[in-house]
């Protein structure tokens, strides 16, 4: 969500003032954008530190402390002093924010069955869009920028307080050497599912026997570098990390593109989430019907195509052009949407909050690198809009060389990854055992 954009705005036409709070006019004007930097690197540090912290100590833990850590954080930002103690809430703000997005993911998706995950996946994603729209609204509303960050931040702490009935996942409990912790969830969350039968079900004896591998490598602690140890899980996250890189990069090019749109930032942003929001709803329609690899080839052609056809509409036809752009703004928040289900269905739960961590940081380098790239026009106009548009395609065509995933649990450990077939031959027997407890 672009806030940094919204409070500059709502500056603008509510507070005029407020530009010479912290003296950000004239030759200091240019470290407004360290605000947005500050924020994009605690991304990157919350990446990889609650990445790590996820999967060592749960899912659960790090998604309430996130919650906490955002609230106060966004809190005291509305009260910051100056500008360097701003910057410094504003990186500690995107250190949380990053990982409640993926917490709040991973958890869900680790206690749905295979064949909801896309409609999970689709609707957490169409609840960002809606957030979107909704911060449009109170940018609108609220335009003294103070006030702003109080209305978007206080409720986080409502948020924290609500996850107390949160279970942790089952998977990651069972896989970490914690099955008696494990099978109290499980119990727990067939009992909030009205299963009467769920003691007779589940119990130590018949988990043990039926999770009996994973509980075997249980004992092995991981690091990043796991992620690339064995050939099929190197070359998994290698090609994910360069769809997720060739995934950004064009986002923050057709974002340029929609500039069109004019100074109205409000209406901007309400409109980028209403086109978010309708195309990933059409996704979990086409996903419904389609494997998981080609629908993320089709969304990623098609945003190649928005942004090449883009490229030789003439400048005067500006109402084709902001429909070109709209169209591509939805297409490639479908395809990260369709990028996120398959890459959880990719990496295995002992790794995935790493694996998230390390997708981030590759996508951050896309997002740094798409402004660079309009350095290029000096050469020649629409070359950093071919790239934009080709860098999508070849993504798409490397998407053919991973596995098929749909209606497949997710893998556990990395022998589920490396021995395929005999993940495949565990499928029925351990879902038999733990679909008492699933959506």
């Amino acid at each position: 969500m672009n806030i940094e954009g919204l409070r500059d705005a709502a500056k603008l036409l509510g507070a005029g003032f407020l530009l010479f709070q912290w003296d950000l006019v004239c030759d200091y004007q240019s470290q407004k954008p360290l605000v947005q930097f500050a924020f994009m690197a605690g991304m990157l540090l919350g990446g990889f530190l609650y990445g790590y912290l996820s999967d060592r100590f749960g899912r659960k833990l790090i998604l309430r402390w996130c919650l906490l850590q955002l609230a106060i954080s966004g809190t005291c930002a509305a009260f910051a002093p100056n500008f360097l103690v701003y910057c410094f809430l504003r990186f500690w703000s995107g250190c949380s924010a990053v990982a409640i997005l993926s917490n709040n993911s991973m958890i869900v998706v680790e206690w749905t069955r295979a064949q909801s995950k896309a409609m999970v996946i689709s609707v957490i994603t169409c609840a960002t869009g809606i957030g979107q729209i909704i911060l449009g609204g109170l940018a609108f509303v609220f335009r003294e920028w103070r006030t702003l960050q109080l209305v978007v931040s206080v409720p986080f702490f409502v948020f924290f307080l609500s996850t107390w009935c949160l279970v942790e996942s089952a998977r990651w409990l069972i896989i970490t050497n914690k099955p008696a912790k494990g099978l109290k969830e499980l119990k727990k969350v067939a009992h909030r599912n009205g299963l009467k039968n769920a003691e007779a079900t589940l119990n130590m004896e018949g988990l043990r026997e039926t999770m009996k591998e994973e509980l075997e490598v249980a004992q092995t602690n991981t690091t990043l570098l796991d992620l690339f140890r064995t050939p099929k899980l190197r070359k998994r996250m290698c090609l994910l990390a360069f769809v997720r890189f060739a995934n950004t990069m064009p986002f923050y090019g057709i974002f340029i593109n929609l500039q069109h749109f004019g100074n109205n930032i409000f209406l901007f942003q309400v409109i980028f989430g209403v086109l978010s929001t309708l195309a990933r709803s059409l996704l979990f329609i086409v996903m419904n019907h389609m494997d998981r690899r080609p629908t993320q080839m089709l969304f990623m052609f098609l945003v190649g195509i928005s942004i090449l056809a883009n490229t030789f509409v003439p400048q005067d036809m500006q109402i084709l052009r902001v429909t070109l752009g709209s169209l591509g703004i939805g297409f490639i928040a479908a395809s990260i949407t369709s990028y996120s289900v398959h890459s959880f269905e990719l990496i295995p739960t002992l790794l995935r909050a790493k694996a998230s961590g390390l997708e981030l940081m590759v996508s951050r380098f896309g997002a740094a690198l798409a402004p660079l790239l309009m350095t290029l026009v000096v050469y020649q106009p629409i070359l950093p809009w071919i790239i934009y548009g080709v860098s999508p395609i070849i993504a798409g065509l490397v998407v053919f060389f991973q596995p098929e995933t749909k209606n497949l649990p997710l893998p556990d450990t990395i022998q589920d990854v490396e021995n395929h077939k005999n993940f495949l031959r565990k499928v029925n027997e351990k879902e038999a055992y733990i679909k008492v407890t699933k959506l």
